[in-house]
């Protein structure tokens, strides 16, 4: 039509990635690991876990993925964040487990390191803007740690 500009285009809500991390703790310590630099938000230390895969339960990929990156296995126990997070590029839904530690001696397979670390430790490591939330409710929770 003459005179009518072009209307820009218009995009949905982003669909968010799913997400599963495992907090797994051993004698008032908890796991953390450190991502790849090449990664999306690469250095930053996060709880081990990863993306989700058509099919599985948040719990399936977390067993999986513990097992990929670590070398362990794990019973998931209860649910203690769900979160929804927006970057620039992308959005994430996480889910956060506490993890018991089965089997194996955890060793850096798909991170660049690991980590065992007290309560203290939260304060000294960088993670992501979408563990804050998680990260507080940590530092006023000693009853996880035991």
């Amino acid at each position: 039509m003459p005179g009518t500009a072009p209307r820009p285009a218009t995009f949905g809500p982003r669909r968010p990635l799913d997400v599963a991390a495992g907090l797994v703790f051993r004698d008032g310590k908890l796991l953390i690991t450190q991502r790849h630099a090449r990664d999306h938000l690469g250095g930053l230390w996060e709880f081990p876990g990863g993306k989700r895969e058509p099919g599985e339960t948040f719990e399936q990929c977390l067993i999986r993925e513990l097992r990929e990156e670590l070398g362990i296995e794990v019973t998931v126990a209860d649910l203690l964040e769900c979160l929804t997070h927006e970057y620039p590029t992308r959005s994430v839904r996480l889910k956060f487990f506490r993890c018991h530690l089965r089997a194996g001696e955890p060793r850096a397979l798909d991170c660049q390191q690991l980590k065992w670390i007290g309560v203290g430790g939260l304060d000294e490591h960088s993670f992501p803007p979408a563990d804050a939330r998680l990260l507080e409710k940590l530092r006023h929770s000693p009853q996880l740690w035991v």
